[in-house]
This record gives C-alpha cells, structure tokens and sequence, in this order.
C-alpha cells in the first residue's frame, strides 16, 4: 500500500505501511505481493510510441542535451544507490523528530529576490537518498547547491542531528512558492519530495493526489520497483514566466531524464517530457502515474462508523478516448487487491479526479477533501495502442495511499531500448473540460429486500443507483432513454429509466446478480434516437467474501 506522504507546509508527513494481498484475478496469493513503497483539455497530434531520436531532442538547450546523454550512458551501466553517505543516525529518526526540522524560510533560494521562491526539505527518515540540486543562471552557467544545515532550524530531539550533515548531504527535495492569491504571500504550489514523486495544487485547492515520475511494475508478483529522481536543474525563472525544471532519473532497470515547465495559477500546468533508457526488460512501464486515497464513499458496500460521510482524495478515473467517448469508472475500496483497465489507442486525455467538491459530502474541516485537487494529463507524443490501468488496494485507514494509475504501452520496453513521452498535467477543479454529455454525479448501491432476490452468503445481490446530471440545453427525455447496460460473470434485471431533481438529473437503478465470487464487470449509457447522450459509466463489483 502506498504510504501517504502530506506535502503541506506544516510537513504533516503520513507513516509508511506494507502489506500484501491476494488478487482478484488468477495470480496465486502465495506468489502476488503487491508492495508499494513510500514515499481542462487541448487536443494534440497524437503519434505512436517514439524512440529517442533527433526529431524529439531538445535544440538549443545544452544543458538538458547533456542531461540526456548522460542517461543514455548512464542505462549501459550498472545501477548504483547513491545515499551521499547519509548518517545512520539520520536514516534511523522516526517521524516525531523529523518533523522537528523545519526548513527556514528566510533562507528560501531566491528569496525576495524573484516572484519564485524554493524551500528545501532535510534529508533522512523515509528519505534516504538524497538529490543533487543545482541551479542555472539566465548566461547559462550552473551552481550545484551544497546542503548548508545552517538552513534548517533543529527543535527538541532534532537539535543532536544537526551535525551529522556536511556540504555533501544533499537534500531529500524541494517545495516552490510563487504568489497565486496576491502579492504578500508566496503560495506553495508544487513540491518533489521522495522517489519520484511530485504534488501540484492551484490557488484554491490544498494537496491530495500525487503525481510520479515514472511506475514500474506495480502490483507484479516480484514487487515495484520505485525510479528516484537523483539530481535536479532549477533554471532561474523570468519574472511572469513558468519555472523549468531537469531532472535526472535512476532505478535498477531505467536511466532517464525529465524536463517540467511550471506554471501556477487558478488550475496549475505541466509541461512534461521524459528520455527513457532501458538498463533491463521493464515487465510494466507506468507511465504518468497517479497516487491517490479512497477510503469510503457514496458507492461504498462497506459503511465506516464515522461522522464524514466520505473519506477521499480522488472519486473516479475518467479516459476520454481517441474516438472521444468519455470513460469514467468511480474508485472503491475493495476487500481484495483489484487490478482494471481501460484500453485505447491515442487517448486523447485522462486522469484521476474529485468529481465530488461539496463540503457537505464530506464535513471534514480539516482535510478539507472538497478542496483536493483532480489531475489530468493530456497526451502529446509517445502514447498509442495501450491501457489505462487502476489498482485499488485494500485500506483501513486514511492515511495510506491505496489507489494507483497510470498509462501502460501495449509495446514492451526492453533492455537496451528507449522511449520518448510528452505530456501535460493539470490540475482542475471537479471539470477537465466541457462535457456536452450526461454525466455520473453519483454512484450507490445496496441491499436488495425484493423477493427472491435477498443477500444472503450465498449471493451478494446488490441493488445499484446511478444518477446522470443532464448539461444545460440538452433535452432527455427518459421516456425516450435507451438504455445500454452490459455485464459480465453476473445478470443484471428489473433496470429502470427515469428523472429526479426535478428532471435536472437521469437515474439508472437495477439489481447485479453475480454468477459466482468473480468480480462483475459493468458498462452502461444512455442512449436517445441512437445518438450516445451520457459518458460511459465503468463499475466492477466485488461480491464481499
């Protein structure tokens, strides 16, 4: 399960949990140990999966070409954890101490300087290896930044730490600030911190979902595999201008390097472009991956003894396909490690969204979940013919990290191979773009007290609501509804067609009969005068062991 790592200011970090479960699927529980460790929209040309080549290297960028070449000759060598040689005592702190080093924000890069301002975090506890980070003047020229523990202000039982770093230490990442609300403050809004992993918000939204670099082979038998990020460019920002960022990436079986461009504001966006290098065959190369919390929801089978009616960081994975359908399959929580996809060929966009942004859904003042941020990349170059793919993990609490997607290429990546990818992540509010369709607004289900049809542990017969929000203009008549509801390893019966909220909103209720203990795969849409009125809602049903 992935560790929740909370990037807010107050470096509220969350605690480290592994465990391992047995899939839904044909994987024997014996051999599957799912480890996960801590740590909108503008259409584009779409091309195939590209290899590094002259027509996607960077011109008249040396630096980032020399960043390139390096992983290039990095991928032929052997792979090597660098950890700067980090004290034991540092490696060893538990969380209450690292907590008890703070970064001093006077001491911030830039600091009154430029309308960008970086903080650093210190090194040791889950982060223990270290990154370079080195600075780029507009002339071109590079500092490399030595980790100076004068920075960071030491509290109770971290004051005996603050001489066991030297210039050579490293930092663990960095977090950057620019002034989004108004000009007396400079707002955080992007932080890389652990791995490879990083956190965007905008000016109205406070972390949640979190963004990677790269995943590889997650949730396979022999366990994930987590690239780091092991050194960093920070390219000295023009004033209004977005932030470029290099970054180097290294793991046992891919050398790469990364550009980001930056820009904050209402909804902040990046520009990602990524050189892969394959040191050795990657089993499953995830690519724009998303982290991300649901603990329980309106859909949930399981109820919470909790006074929030829901717990989550994201709601829904949604795809908008080349052929421009919208996909959208709700999140749960199952009881078994649950591992879906969704297939394609040159999406033309997906991510992991909270569709769901009223506080009273959540009444949780200090979470804030209706604040949380979607994420949505939109693909350039580098993503054909492949699969979004979601794993759900188990959780009984709400500081684990226990969702999981990313976009897995139908072409293997072999040893000795490279990819190019370009993207853009952003992150909105509820909406990556303008539907035109019918969209899920919620999703519920229960028991089913009809005759002959009781739960009982024999059969999980559950009863399912889902409601569609009819956009403005659009005339929807459920009289007039076809209705497209297919399942698979169970039947589904006695569906109905009809408007709520004052005919605002469509609802579709019917009752899922599983055949056995499989999972039942659901797809349904609405359909009027055979034009597709309605995205297209994805469920998978567990029945509870």
């Amino acid at each position: 399960m992935l560790p929740r790592n909370q990037l807010a200011t107050n470096t509220d970090f969350k605690l480290p949990f592994i465990t391992s479960f047995s899939t839904i699927f044909s994987i024997s529980p014996a051999v599957l140990r799912a480890i996960i460790y801590c740590m909108c929209i503008g259409f584009s040309t779409l091309s195939l999966a590209d290899e590094v080549n002259k027509n996607n290297l960077p011109s008249g960028k040396p630096i980032l070409n020399r960043i390139i070449e390096a992983a290039q000759t990095n991928a032929q060598r052997a792979y090597e954890v660098n950890d700067h040689d980090l004290a034991a005592e540092l490696k060893e702190m538990d969380y209450e101490t690292y907590r008890q080093i703070r970064f001093n924000p006077e001491q911030a890069l830039w600091h009154k300087q430029n309308d960008y301002e970086v903080q650093f975090f210190h090194p040791g506890f889950l982060y223990q290896q270290p990154v370079t980070v080195v600075t780029v003047a507009p002339d071109n020229s590079e500092k490399s930044l030595a980790f100076d523990s004068a920075k960071f202000i030491y509290e109770k039982n971290a004051e005996a730490l603050a001489g066991l770093t030297d210039a050579q230490s490293g930092y663990a990442g960095f977090r950057i600030h620019y002034p989004i609300k108004n000009s007396e403050y400079k707002d955080e809004f992007a932080v890389f911190l652990g791995a490879s992993y990083f956190r965007l918000v905008g000016k109205d939204q406070v972390y949640g979902i979190s963004a990677r670099g790269l995943a590889l082979n997650t949730a396979m038998p022999e366990g994930e595999e987590f690239p780091h990020f092991t050194r960093f460019w920070i390219i000295e920002p023009r004033e209004g201008q977005p932030i470029k960022i290099y970054a180097r990436l290294e793991s046992p079986s891919v050398s790469g390097a990364y550009s980001f461009e930056i820009m904050p504001g209402n909804d902040t966006t990046m520009q990602v472009k990524s050189w892969l290098f394959a040191r050795d065959d990657v089993d499953k190369l995830g690519v724009a991956p998303f982290t991300s919390m649901f603990l329980y929801g309106e859909n949930s089978q399981k109820r919470h003894d909790d006074y929030r009616p829901e717990v989550h960081d994201s709601d829904g994975v949604m795809l908008l396909n080349s052929a421009g359908e919208i996909l959208w399959r709700p999140l749960t929580n199952p009881s078994r490690l649950q591992i879906t996809s969704l297939s394609d060929d040159s999406p033309q966009g997906f991510g992991m969204l909270q569709r769901d942004t009223e506080f009273q859904h959540y009444l949780d003042a200090e979470a804030n979940y209706h604040l949380r941020p979607s994420l949505w990349v939109t693909p350039a170059q580098g993503f054909n013919k492949g699969k979004l793919e979601i794993v759900e993990i188990p959780t009984d609490a709400e500081v684990h990290d226990n969702i999981v997607a990313y976009w897995v290429p139908d072409k293997p990546f072999l040893a000795g191979e490279s990819r190019y990818f370009e993207y853009e992540v952003k992150t909105v509010e509820e909406k990556p773009m303008r539907y035109g369709v019918a969209t899920v607004v919620r999703t519920r289900q229960g028991i089913s007290q009809l005759p002959g049809f009781e739960t009982t542990e024999e059969r999980n017969v559950r009863r399912f609501v889902v409601d569609f929000a009819v956009p403005k203009g659009m005339e929807l008549t459920p009289d007039d509804v076809d209705l497209i509801l297919d399942a698979t390893n169970g039947r589904v019966e006695q569906a109905r067609v009809y408007a709520v909220n004052g005919a605002q909103e469509i609802r579709v209720t019917f009752l899922v009969i599983p055949d056995s203990d499989a999972v039942v795969d659901m797809r349904m849409f609405l359909n009027q005068n055979e034009t597709q009125m309605s995205e297209i809602w994805s469920y998978v049903y567990a029945p509870l062991q």
